[in-house]
């Protein structure tokens, strides 16, 4: 290992052990719930992030959903919003997590909050009430790493006005050709500096927005231009040929607050309601791994969401991803589906996994049918667009 993979590896370890990363969730769960499927019958093994896609999930019914995270913030962080579920009206949730920002954060927290967080969660929230309370950066959303990043990306375009209206026009604009008269019309030119192309391909920027150095290597691959050409071509198909106007990944992150017509779907009133009725009382938080979740329970698992951890444990990490696989397969129920996005624009490291099934070794591919057509038409509308691919398999029966 270089000197250069050390720090870029010791410096994404520490951002992710000591810092609340994600604020809110990065993957588009709208895509997810054509390709889960939910049914009642179904148990979810889900990677908590900050939660939002979890609640989503809940909206569906299923009959049960596992939240893991090995970071014990981002389960505070869903712990949180369930208590707030539970115990706010939907006017002051939707200005907590909604505007991110509520004056009376610390008095509610007190009064009603925290007595539904596990100790460990309390901990957590006890230490960090400024998040909504602005603090010197006015929204929930520009705290935790990728948070930060956010707003150092704010601050940023407000000193420079012209960008500042071009983001608004962006996220105004009633048509897709509207986007891309202001985006290639100006924007693009004033935006793709050479510093800032520079700055988003720096590891200890990505390391903020939860992309390790061997994800980045991945995305290298394909891209001559590294990953800022990636960033920028995402870019490019976020504000240019998406429709922006339900886009609320983009707009919490150039704004700090989603709108009442551009949320997740936790966010409105009327799933707000639902869960406060009973079906976020479906959600269990464990924090662990991934495998230690699933060496720990007994109960069948038919729907698995992995996110791109996998990327993080591809480079330096292959026994546990192996021993991860594993845990999967002595877990599944028939019939169980995996979904997971990579930075890649192709995974190769998954297939060749070796596995035990009964008193065989075989790989993992040999035990996935792959619904890669679905998957291609999927992430083509994927709103966030920050993922090189994704994938849909179906665990064969064993």
């Amino acid at each position: 290992m270089t000197v250069s993979d050390w720090f870029s590896t010791a410096s994404f370890t520490f951002v992710h052990t000591h810092n609340l990363v994600y604020n809110t969730c990065w993957e588009d769960p709208r895509i997810d719930r054509v390709a889960l499927e939910l049914k009642p019958t179904d148990t979810l093994a889900v990677i908590t992030s900050a939660g939002c896609n979890v609640l989503d999930y809940a909206l569906q019914g299923p009959k049960r959903i596992h939240a893991i995270d090995m970071n014990y913030r981002q389960n505070a962080l869903l712990e949180l919003k369930l208590s707030a579920i539970r115990n706010l009206d939907y006017d002051v949730f939707f200005q907590m997590f909604g505007r991110g920002s509520l004056p009376e954060f610390k008095q509610l927290y007190r009064s009603k909050l925290r007595r539904d967080l596990t100790p460990r969660a309390q901990c957590y929230w006890d230490d960090h009430t400024r998040f909504f309370t602005q603090g010197g950066r006015r929204s929930f959303y520009y705290y935790g790493t990728a948070g930060l990043f956010a707003w150092m990306m704010n601050v940023y375009l407000d000193k420079r006005p012209k960008l500042r209206d071009g983001v608004n026009a962006l996220l105004s604009a009633g048509t897709v050709e509207e986007q891309q008269d202001i985006y290639f019309g100006w924007f693009y030119e004033a935006f793709w500096n050479r510093f800032l192309r520079w700055a988003v391909g720096r590891d200890t920027t990505l390391s903020l927005l939860g992309v390790p150095r061997a994800q980045r290597l991945q995305v290298e691959r394909h891209f001559d231009g590294g990953i800022a050409q990636f960033i920028e071509e995402c870019l490019e198909t976020v504000f240019a040929y998406l429709p922006l106007g339900d886009n609320y990944f983009w707009r919490v992150y150039l704004t700090g607050q989603y709108a009442p017509n551009c949320c997740p779907e936790y966010l409105k009133e009327e799933n707000f309601l639902q869960l406060k009725d009973g079906l976020a009382d479906h959600i269990s938080i464990h924090t662990d791994t991934v495998q230690g979740f699933l060496d720990k329970t007994e109960e069948p698992i038919s729907r698995f969401i992995l996110l791109d951890h996998m990327d993080w444990m591809s480079a330096n990490a292959r026994d546990a991803l192996a021993a991860e696989w594993q845990a999967i397969i002595n877990r599944a129920a028939p019939n169980a589906r995996i979904l997971w996005r990579s930075g890649g624009i192709k995974v190769d490291f998954i297939d060749p996994i070796e596995v035990q099934v009964r008193n065989e070794r075989c790989n993992v591919g040999e035990l996935l049918n792959y619904n890669t057509e679905l998957a291609t038409e999927l992430h083509r509308r994927d709103r966030v667009h920050t993922y090189g691919s994704f994938y849909i398999a179906d665990l064969a029966s064993i």
